[in-house]
């Protein structure tokens, strides 16, 4: 009995390991870099309507996300996610700086997250 226990919390343990040592996919680690990029604070200050449009924005981006890796059958859609979800951080983001500038306000790098 001790030794079956000990052979699966060793099967768990290299799984784990395992599973720990697989590189990062390109478009996550992209992502990710974008994700470092999301305003943390309005720019100037100024929570507006492109403000809130923009945080809901990205929520949902993150919602989906999770959604679309839960159902990822293969690398190929799991790609796909993270491709996606870094399209829409990238828009987002430009969508609010676009905005805002139009009404004279500029981004301060200090904003983002």
């Amino acid at each position: 009995m001790k030794l079956s226990i000990a052979a699966a919390a060793l099967a768990l343990a290299t799984a784990h390991v395992a599973s720990a040592a697989v590189p990062q996919m390109y478009e996550q680690q992209v992502a990710q870099q974008e994700e470092k990029m999301i305003f943390a604070k309005p720019i100037a200050g100024i929570e507006n309507k492109y403000w809130f449009h923009y945080r809901v924005k990205v929520v949902a981006a993150r919602k989906d996300l999770v959604s679309d890796l839960g159902r990822a059958d293969d690398i190929k859609d799991r790609r796909h996610a993270w491709d996606e979800y870094n399209t829409r951080l990238q828009k987002q983001r430009m969508w609010y700086i676009t905005k805002m500038a139009r009404k004279g306000y500029r981004s301060d790098p200090a904003n983002l997250g």
